[in-house]
């Protein structure tokens, strides 16, 4: 290829990751066809993609209970083939805990969950039966982890933790370029956490643990103690550093843990990084200077950050494991 032509591609590719490239780069005709779903516990999220790149067509379909949830994800991709062709590939990120064991029996199954209804509900199963495409399967988080490290805040990394703070929490890593399983997929989650002390008496809201960190800190812990979300309270509400006490334990141990090379942090109780900074002052704390790397200095706004995709990095992380399936 000539150099001006290398150039032209390179500043192309460029423009377009940096615009969030899924809406603003053209994948070639004949890139594979392929099917995404976010699921999560609220909603699930489907498009239709041509590659990684050009999302084609998508909706959003509220999580209700599994039958009749899968019945219109199915019909979603049915009509979309209609207009754009067969799919290649489907890609899932979902709420778990999930059965990831390709020689399971409840391979692509969510175990155990608080989710009423979807114990032991099978994700692959309705669209390898009704379309016979291969579908790859991640939980959500580590889904959102590769969307964010290939397209999103970790573009040229090889390890990146993805964090969601929502209705509960979930973290999901990509080391070494490949999403983090062992036993089955992490559950960060669920770690025990030190309490604040000005926070003694609530005894948290997880229903395995009550107090761990997702017990103390998701959505309903909030609004259990407090009566409203983080974003309906005073910059000066106790609330904020309280919660960030919690999530700065994180940040800590991931980076002393996994030293990951970044860690982007989302969900809703981050309401669109207003507590960032909070959650920068507590990690610093909690290190104490023990890592004495650049990176590791100061406020830490290069270390811990927003998604860059917004919340179309599960989709698109979704759509990188359909992607490398076929690879």
């Amino acid at each position: 290829m000539p150099a001006r032509a290398r150039a032209a591609r390179c500043r192309c590719a460029r423009r377009a990751a940096n615009a969030l490239a899924c809406t603003l780069y053209t994948e070639p005709m004949n890139a594979p066809l392929l099917g995404a779903i976010d699921a999560g516990g609220t909603k699930f999220q489907c498009a239709l993609a041509r590659g990684c790149e050009q999302i084609l067509v998508s909706q959003r379909i509220e999580t209700r209970e599994p039958a009749s949830t899968l019945r219109d994800v199915l019909a979603f991709f049915e009509h979309s083939q209609l207009t754009h062709g067969a799919i290649d590939a489907f890609g899932i990120g979902a709420f778990g805990p999930l059965d990831l064991d390709p020689n399971s029996a409840s391979y692509g199954h969510i175990l155990s969950t608080p989710k009423p209804g979807w114990n032991h509900a099978d994700l692959i199963g309705p669209l390898q039966r009704r379309f016979g495409k291969p579908v790859a399967i991640d939980t959500d988080v580590n889904a959102a982890a590769v969307g964010e490290i290939e397209r999103g805040a970790g573009r040229g990394l090889r390890s990146l933790v993805y964090v969601t703070v929502g209705t509960g929490v979930g973290a999901g890593a990509v080391i070494a370029g490949r999403p983090l399983r062992g036993l089955m997929h992490p559950e960060m989650g669920h770690i025990s956490v030190r309490r604040d002390q000005r926070d003694q008496q609530f005894p948290g809201v997880c229903p395995f643990h009550g107090d761990c960190l997702e017990g103390m800190v998701c959505g309903p812990a909030i609004l259990e103690r407090w009566g409203v979300q983080l974003n309906a309270l005073s910059a000066e509400h106790e609330a904020w550093s309280i919660i960030a006490h919690y999530l700065g334990q994180l940040m800590s141990n991931l980076a002393l843990m996994l030293s990951c090379e970044r860690i982007v942090l989302g969900g809703g109780v981050m309401t669109g990084g207003a507590l960032l900074p909070h959650v920068r002052a507590s990690a610093r704390a909690w290190l104490n200077g023990y890592l004495p790397l650049a990176l590791l200095r100061g406020d830490l706004q290069q270390y811990i950050v927003a998604p860059e995709l917004g919340e179309r990095s599960g989709v698109i992380g979704a759509l990188s494991l359909g992607l490398r399936l076929l690879a």
